[in-house]
């Protein structure tokens, strides 16, 4: 005689989310999330005295909190309808505005020079090169400029220098001062009787900064000097 067997217990029952509690408990999380954005970046903005430290942490902070965190609280409530919706609210918070606002934020960082300073060398018709192919006796003429500062935050003039891993390529500028984005003239010169080889040269951009501290800009090239 065979035992009865046990009955087979009912997979759980999938929460049914209706809109008239759904949409209040969404807004309210959207809500929540906005007012942390700000009020977040307004006690930022209180508590940092200097221009650049601790800014993208603040940019960052909340999108990486609500984001997450949100998903997080939606997982742990999926069969209680209100607190998911509440959790799905965060999440999209976290978007927008949180993530917008931060990427805009950062992105003022970097036009105030907190990103550090490049500069941009270019050959005509193109916006930027980073390797020239060269024969002996051959030059090129390209252009040169400081980004990632610009004439608001750095208003002085930076000093450009020039460098050459080697005596068989030389990199001359007509100019030596000029401001944040500002073009300027490189010209690149492989000298007769250059070796079959590759090599670097570097043009820098420096200036002190009115609070005093010493910038600077910088930018490589890689010479390939071909028979």
């Amino acid at each position: 005689m065979t035992a009865p067997l046990s009955p087979t217990p009912e997979p759980p029952a999938f929460p049914v989310y209706r809109l008239r509690e759904f949409l209040p408990a969404f807004l309210l999380g959207w809500g929540l999330g906005a007012a942390l954005t700000f009020g977040v970046r307004a006690l930022g903005d209180a508590l940092l005295t200097t221009p650049c430290a601790g800014r993208t942490l603040l940019s960052l902070a909340l999108p990486l909190l609500l984001g997450p965190g949100g998903l997080a609280f939606t997982a742990l409530s999926w069969r209680r309808p209100r607190r998911a919706a509440l959790g799905l609210g965060l999440v999209v918070a976290s978007l927008m505005p949180a993530l917008y606002v931060g990427a805009r934020d950062i992105g003022e960082l970097r036009m105030t020079g907190c990103a550090g300073g490049y500069v941009v060398l270019a050959a005509p018709g193109t916006r930027s090169v980073s390797t020239l192919s060269l024969r002996g006796g051959e030059s090129r003429e390209l252009t040169g400029r400081i980004g990632g500062y610009t004439p608001q935050s750095h208003p002085g003039v930076f000093r450009l220098d020039a460098q050459s891993s080697t005596d068989s390529v030389t990199v001359s500028l007509p100019r030596t001062a000029v401001r944040a984005g500002e073009v300027f003239a490189v010209r690149v010169t492989v000298l007769p009787g250059a070796p079959i080889n590759t090599f670097t040269v570097g043009v820098q951009a420096a200036q002190k900064a009115p609070d005093g501290r010493a910038v600077a800009a910088t930018a490589s090239l890689e010479i390939d000097v071909r028979p």
